[in-house]
């Protein structure tokens, strides 16, 4: 699938061959489906609860998905099962998503149909079951089945068999970026007619305890951009898009960027030199402006190094007038997940033209000069940038249109 180049939001919807996000669908701590997280942002309404994960019980708050012990696999499918995967059916199921993209990939020869997921963990939390039932033994039990749960390809795997897909595939793992990065890997390859897009990530010992030790956690819901922050909020999703060249579409991708920092193994480069380059090559393949953004939904993880950096690289390309906010109090940090529901939330706002708070953000940090949203905005803007930067300095900006 080979991308538009257009001088503009408008040019790219009418004249050219856009790329069209012709289906999509998101699941998180706030909701299942599309209207639960249009509600979540109208009614500024959490997802976050204090951390009740057995074995990781107290360590801050949270973004579970309930039901997901409930959800079962079909039967062909069983060999998938873990919470990872059962978190991307339950997703599947919603805004009909399911039944839509493979109505319109009846259309296109199975080989030209690409599958590209980010995940940052994948079934892990499967082996950690294992190794637990495993105790003082020599031998993992039988059921434990690495290679279609915890193996990180097991996402776009199992996307594979459900849609049938024979094209290209990858799963993506570059922590918090990977399911930004997807957009802009099937685009790039040029060598399929539709792509299914996505990411899941879900909750497991060995995130909460890891980021826990990491000193990343906070004990009360994440506050981005706050004077007084002092770390993140763990949280679990999963969200699809099917990708398609269209004459014209009510939601498409405009633009991508990425780079990578290569400056510290958890540390974004202090001055966000890595960001502010991801965010400049969005611009240029979208044919935009700073000033043609209506919305810049920040990577705003809510810790002190990370938001800062990030302040940084905005200030340096968007400058202080584009109006910015991180949606990750909603939600917690989805991870491996986050690129695509915050995609969604740029989409969202752009179609409700109501630009989100940034929650639980009481007193914007005074060493901050990008414009922080601390309650709800009306745009009647077209496009949008969303910023996703994980660690070891891996950073995807997307630019998206919508309302055209």
């Amino acid at each position: 699938m080979r991308p538009a180049n257009p001088s503009n939001h408008r040019r790219n919807m009418s004249s050219t061959r856009v790329v069209s996000i012709a289906q999509m669908t998101v699941t998180s701590a706030v909701g299942r489906g599309w209207s639960a997280h249009v509600d979540a942002l109208a009614q500024q309404r959490s997802g976050l609860r204090p951390n009740a994960v057995p074995g990781a019980e107290g360590l801050g708050w949270v973004g579970e998905v309930d039901g997901l012990s409930e959800v079962r696999l079909p039967a062909e499918l069983a060999r998938f099962d873990c919470r990872n995967n059962r978190l991307a059916w339950l997703a599947l199921q919603q805004d009909s998503f399911l039944p839509a993209a493979r109505a319109a990939l009846s259309q296109v020869r199975p080989e030209r149909v690409a599958v590209f997921m980010g995940t940052s963990t994948s079934g892990i939390q499967q082996t950690e079951r294992a190794y637990a039932e495993m105790g003082s033994g020599d031998a993992l039990p039988d059921w434990f089945d690495y290679r279609h749960t915890h193996n990180v390809y097991s996402l776009a795997a199992f996307l594979r068999e459900i849609f049938d897909a024979r094209g290209p595939s990858a799963c993506i793992s570059t922590a918090c970026s990977s399911s930004a990065k997807v957009f802009a890997s099937a685009l790039r390859l040029g060598l399929c007619d539709a792509a299914i897009v996505g990411g899941c990530d879900s909750l497991c010992l060995t995130t909460l305890r890891g980021f826990h030790a990491l000193q990343l956690v906070s004990a009360q819901p994440c506050r981005p951009a706050d004077a007084e922050r002092d770390g993140i909020s763990i949280g679990e999703g999963a969200g699809f898009a099917l990708l398609t060249l269209a004459d014209e579409a009510p939601r498409a991708l405009l633009g991508y960027g990425e780079s990578s920092d290569a400056h510290h193994m958890s540390s974004p480069d202090p001055d966000g030199a890595g960001a502010a380059r991801a965010m400049t090559a969005a611009l240029k393949r979208a044919g935009l402006a700073a000033n043609d953004l209506a919305y810049a939904n920040l990577h705003g993880t809510a810790t002190p190094a990370n938001d800062r950096a990030e302040d940084r690289a905005v200030q340096s390309v968007l400058g202080s007038a584009v109006p910015c906010s991180s949606t990750k109090a909603y939600t917690g940090h989805t991870l491996g997940a986050a690129g695509i529901i915050e995609a969604a939330f740029a989409l969202i706002a752009l179609e409700q033209g109501q630009l989100p708070a940034s929650l639980n953000t009481k007193t914007v940090d005074p060493d901050f000069g990008s414009r922080i949203l601390l309650k709800p905005e009306a745009t009647r803007g077209h496009a949008a940038l969303s910023n996703s930067f994980g660690f070891g300095g891996s950073n995807c900006s997307l630019i998206l249109g919508a309302g055209a």
